[in-house]
């Protein structure tokens, strides 16, 4: 394993080049925009009024429909930066109510999206991918891709959890 001077030189020199700096910027002005728009297209539904930057892992903002607020449930759309790929994630505003909802899912067999084997250290109770490779050459594209996929999660999410809960 390398010391954190190692790394922190490769990083110097990464950032040296600013095509990181540069790429970061463009991301982080994409999500800002995308949380608008969720927050803009569906006042029904709370959106969160900031990103989570992550720490070059995940940035993320909630959004929570009606019916989840009510089981004490949300979703979060995730930027994952190692994979560069979006995710959905379910999850609860508590743990307590996150092993509630994953057992429930887990004994039911609901097998639609991604279920983790155990919610020991994790925040998500179901997940699934948005975008495996998004496309940011057209963004606009990219956010109808994105909002097409988030609201079909949500429905998929509150149709189950009305016939099983």
């Amino acid at each position: 394993m390398k010391s954190l001077q190692a790394y922190m030189d490769v990083y110097r020199n990464a950032m040296a080049k600013g095509e990181i700096t540069t790429a970061y910027r463009g991301l982080m002005d994409y999500l800002k925009q995308l949380r608008l728009h969720f927050q803009n297209n569906y006042p029904g539904h709370y959106v969160s009024g900031s990103l989570y930057p992550g720490t070059m892992d995940i940035t993320f903002f909630a959004f929570i429909s009606p019916a989840l607020k009510a089981r004490q449930l949300k979703t979060i759309v995730l930027f994952m930066h190692e994979t560069c790929q979006f995710e959905i994630w379910l999850c609860g505003v508590n743990k307590k109510v996150q092993k509630k909802y994953w057992l429930a899912v887990k004994e039911s067999g609901w097998e639609k999206y991604r279920v983790p084997v155990s919610i020991k250290g994790l925040d998500l109770i179901v997940g699934h991918t948005l975008e495996s490779n998004p496309d940011f050459g057209d963004l606009d594209v990219l956010t109808d891709q994105l909002e097409k996929n988030t609201l079909a999660f949500v429905d998929d999410v509150e149709q189950f959890l009305g016939d099983v809960c």
